[in-house]
């Protein structure tokens, strides 16, 4: 099968293009380096991935791109992973970015999608969809209601993809991502701004009381839920893809401190805007329709991460060095 994957240098993306890559699969991945974090990193989750015969990579925009040129080049399955980050970044004047990359893209992707036979169209959503529901497990016929700009963009592209399968046929599934954490995980997000602070013995910031829950879903949990999807007969839905246990903030930090050896400090600051309180994700609709099933714990998972986080700040020093 011949494969496009959107933001294939990112976290999920460079994951996901050499799941397909194992199993025997051509990639066209593509991703315009944004400057939301260093480049070096993303230069760094492509290495394995340049120098295989059957991965080709475009340096470009999505919107920038002739897409219905590319999609006739015999793509058969898009992975549309490509996305502008971040919740407590998307407020103001950025939100721009989060229209054009997020929504419009998607948009002119899926346009592009319209005469071609795809076998599946499967999206990156996101839990930011859901805001702050009172009920837990989040399940998908709640009443979306986000609490970020980022939420209220990625149900945007959720909807485009709805709309674009029940009026044009093309067969999307959504994925609801909740938490990702691994390797390569983007030095924004907790896990690894907590183990780069670990390492060099400074605070952790913490936003609030420390008690707010999180459903953290690891990388391969997540790489092998789009595999499900592409292979799966569903088409016009939306699916949780979760780790299906729920943990506070501060449990979270002391299975750091186990797996690292290091003793955190914390700074306490108040809750950022667009946060929101607990995260639980219902997967059995997940479950039931791809067989999804996650696998890997949460102390398995940040070890391989802080394992990960050494070695990526050590190669940093030996260079600098």
């Amino acid at each position: 099968m011949k494969c496009l994957v959107t933001g294939a240098a990112g976290f999920v993306g460079s994951h996901l293009a050499e799941r397909l890559l194992r199993e025997r699969h051509e990639v066209i991945g593509i991703d315009c380096f944004v400057p939301y974090y260093p480049r070096w990193i993303k230069e760094k989750n492509l290495e394995g991935l340049r120098s295989h015969p059957q991965f080709h990579f475009i340096e470009a925009n999505l919107l920038d791109v002739d897409l219905t040129d590319l999609l006739a080049q015999g793509i058969e399955c898009v992975f549309h992973q490509a996305a502008q980050a971040g919740v407590r970044a998307s407020w103001g004047k950025e939100f721009a970015e989060y229209t054009s990359l997020n929504i419009l893209g998607t948009q002119q992707l899926l346009e592009a999608a319209k005469p071609r036979a795809l076998r599946k169209f499967v999206y990156a959503s996101s839990s930011s969809v859901y805001g702050d529901v009172t009920t837990l497990p989040m399940r998908e016929d709640a009443l979306p209601k986000p609490l970020s700009p980022y939420g209220v963009s990625k149900l945007s592209a959720e909807h485009l993809c709805y709309l674009y399968w029940k009026n044009y046929g093309v067969p999307t599934i959504a994925l609801r991502y909740f938490t990702v954490y691994g390797p390569r995980q983007r030095p924004d997000m907790a896990f690894h701004h907590f183990f780069h602070l670990l390492l060099e013995d400074r605070p952790i910031p913490i936003y609030g009381d420390g008690e707010q829950t999180r459903d953290f879903t690891f990388i391969d949990d997540i790489v092998e839920a789009n595999v499900l999807a592409s292979q799966s007969a569903v088409v016009g839905d939306a699916l949780n893809i979760g780790g299906g246990t729920t943990v506070t903030l501060n449990e979270a930090i002391g299975v750091c401190e186990e797996v690292s050896g290091k003793r955190a400090k914390l700074d306490i600051h108040p809750v950022e805007k667009g946060d929101v309180r607990q995260t639980l994700a219902d997967v059995s609709r997940a479950r039931q329709r791809l067989g999804y099933q996650p696998k890997v714990g949460l102390r398995e998972g940040l070890a391989a991460e802080w394992q990960w986080v050494r070695h990526l700040y050590h190669s940093v020093t030996s260079c600098q060095g």
